[in-house]
């Protein structure tokens, strides 16, 4: 049997890189050539008849349902001990590298239609050739800009110009895929959904996509989504705690890559909510370039880390269950030859499947001036410094350390600042040149004296952040733990918009147990996440500091949590998820001279600020 060989998208240019970019989202749309032969060559995979191994449902259904060989991989049934039907690597070591191939699959099929309809073009054709060689698939950088244009989400029609020259308004693939017909492997609510739909309006079968619920919803997580990506891309430094969800953070106390992606599903809900159909929404493709390009950023600052040997989690469709797994593990289905697969070690660089992103353009060669390079991009999109611009952030509000109140009582807070001082003011979206917001939003560092022979005196901030960790498959369904400060609404509608609303952490879970028996075998696997505080103690609480002594008595009066249905937005009681346990920690960063991040120290869990509560701390210990 002849196999489809994944090489990537091929040809083309671009000055100063290895290989073409991948452009975001919001730039992608506004370029007529590549946006044009973008939306003709999805049209005609979504055209392509469902059983063809290169139409849009069946290479999104390489992730999960309906759960088949892709391409001749593996037996006509799963390997003996896996306990997941699809290919998809979640919850594993292999979950960023496995989604490289994949994606590049896309985007070479995508791309050779864009070639064909390139060569029919009536004006110009040598200049549409060119831009069909240089098309790759774009990004949805979420952590800058968390709500997508509206050709992504609400423009039924866009205008492009066609083979004849002429400007034409044609059906937008981005908004939805149409199954025809729906597979007979689905489950409810799936079943009964003509299309894709992103934040349903019901389970029902009339459900139709709440465009405006998408939009507040994923605009309520912009500050949560960009601290989040800023720390995973500047404290977390061990694969394992990169890679994946699974509980084992590195001493970071910050999110791993899936654990952001996991918020993303969550957030945009449908199809997008449930792994075992995710991959048929067309949005899924520009989430997962953008969370390939940020496995991209964090190996150019984490030079030398690749994947480490673990468990397969449950295994996939061709990993049995009780396998280790490591950098030398088939990325099935994704051959790269007609005898064999991609593996994680083959794909350390993205030139060797051609493609790369603008922030990799004429890069110094010097590794250390490289990787310097790389890390000031990130400060510039996703906040930069803590301490960069002490000056900048107002004298109305000082954030200096308290001096311990008399008795060993916590210290007072301070007055509330005034409504036009920057720690009041709602937090805007990171952009280039800002700073990280334990800074610009309200948090300044006290300075604390070097133990060592009379050192500098140097500054130290405590960055607040809430470790949350439940049994993934608790539910048996996707669903999300939100954390508020301040008095929560009872309409579990109003959850994600309020005022007190700070993050979330969503599991995402296959609905198809019946066919997936990860769900029940697996049931004891722990996720982990973590949601950041500082941005909403500086905008909501009043206090004058991040110490410890200020801070704690805030947050155990105000830090609360609720659980939520990813598909419907429905309340979940507390009692339903047993193995819930939300937890605080408090970790102190400094400044190096010379250093591009801030540097993280141990974190200090502060047990005491959930413990007795429902779903809090086990244990109380300070």
């Amino acid at each position: 049997m002849s196999h489809f060989v994944i090489s990537g998208a091929t040809g083309g240019t671009a000055q100063g890189a290895a290989a073409p970019n991948r452009l975001e989202i919001n730039d992608f749309v506004k370029t007529t050539e590549p946006f044009s032969l973008y939306i003709q060559a999805l049209n005609v995979m979504f055209k392509t008849p469902q059983s063809n191994s290169t139409s849009h449902f069946s290479i999104g259904g390489i992730h999960g349902l309906p759960f088949v060989q892709w391409e001749g991989s593996g037996s006509a049934r799963p390997v003996q001990g896996s306990q997941w039907g699809g290919y998809c690597t979640h919850g594993s070591v292999l979950f960023p590298t496995w989604h490289r191939p994949y994606v590049a699959l896309y985007e070479q099929v995508m791309q050779q239609h864009a070639l064909e309809i390139a060569n029919t073009y009536q004006v110009n054709k040598d200049r549409w050739v060119t831009a069909a060689q240089n098309l790759r698939a774009p990004y949805w950088d979420w952590a800058t800009n968390s709500v997508p244009p509206d050709e992504v989400i609400s423009k039924t029609t866009v205008n492009i110009v066609t083979p004849d020259g002429r400007t034409t308004s044609v059906a937008n693939p981005l908004l939805k895929y149409t199954f025809n017909p729906i597979d007979a492997s689905f489950p409810l609510p799936y079943k009964n959904w003509r299309t894709t739909i992103r934040n349903p309006t019901s389970s029902g079968a009339n459900a139709t996509t709440n465009v405006q619920g998408l939009i507040d919803d994923l605009s309520s997580i912009q500050d949560d989504i960009t601290s989040s990506t800023y720390n995973l891309l500047t404290r977390v430094h061990t694969w394992p705690g990169f890679s994946n969800h699974t509980a084992g953070d590195g001493g970071s106390a910050s999110n791993s890559l899936e654990a952001i992606h996991d918020e993303i599903h969550g957030y945009i809900g449908g199809q997008m909510g449930d792994p075992a159909v995710a991959g048929f929404d067309p949005i899924f493709f520009l989430h997962h370039a953008n969370v390939d390009r940020l496995l991209s950023l964090w190996s150019a600052v984490n030079s030398g880390v690749w994947v480490t040997r673990g468990p397969a989690e449950g295994g996939t469709f061709t990993i049995s269950g009780n396998a280790a797994i490591d950098n030398n593990t088939n990325l099935t289905p994704f051959w790269d030859s007609q005898t064999g697969y991609w593996v994680s070690s083959e794909t350390t660089t993205t030139e060797r499947l051609h493609y790369s992103y603008p922030e990799f353009n004429n890069l110094p060669s010097d590794p250390a001036a490289r990787k310097a390079a790389i890390g000031n991009i990130i400060n510039q999109k996703y906040g930069g410094s803590a301490f960069s611009t002490l000056s900048t952030t107002g004298p109305a509000v000082s954030f200096l350390a308290q001096p311990p109140a008399a008795s060993g009582a916590p210290a007072a807070p301070a007055p509330a600042p005034a409504a036009s001082t920057p720690t009041a003011s709602a937090p805007a979206p990171a952009a280039a040149g800002t700073v990280h917001p334990f800074a610009s939003r309200g948090g300044a560092p006290h300075t604390a004296a070097k133990a060592e022979h009379g050192q500098e005196a140097q500054q130290v901030l405590h960055d607040w952040t809430a470790r949350i960790h439940f049994k993934k498959y608790e539910l048996g369904q996707s669903f999300a733990v939100l954390l508020f400060l301040g008095e929560v609404p009872a309409d579990a509608s109003q959850w994600r918009t309020s005022p007190s609303f700070v993050g979330a952490h969503v599991a995402f879970v296959n609905s198809a147990a019946d066919q997936c028996a990860n769900c029940r075998e697996q049931a004891e696997v722990v996720a982990e996440g973590f949601v950041h505080l500082n941005t909403a103690i500086a905008k909501l609480s009043g206090l004058s500091s991040f110490e410890p002594t200020v801070v704690t008595p805030y947050l155990q009066s105000n830090l609360h949590w609720r659980v939520q249905t990813v598909d419907t937005r429905t309340a979940v009681e507390l009692d339903r998820l047993p193995s819930l346990e939300v937890t605080v920690a408090a970790i102190p960063l400094t400044q190096e001279p010379g250093a591009v991040f801030p540097i993280a120290g141990d974190p200090h869990y502060h047990h005491h600020i959930t413990h007795g509560r429902q779903g809090g701390a086990r244990h109380a210990q300070v």
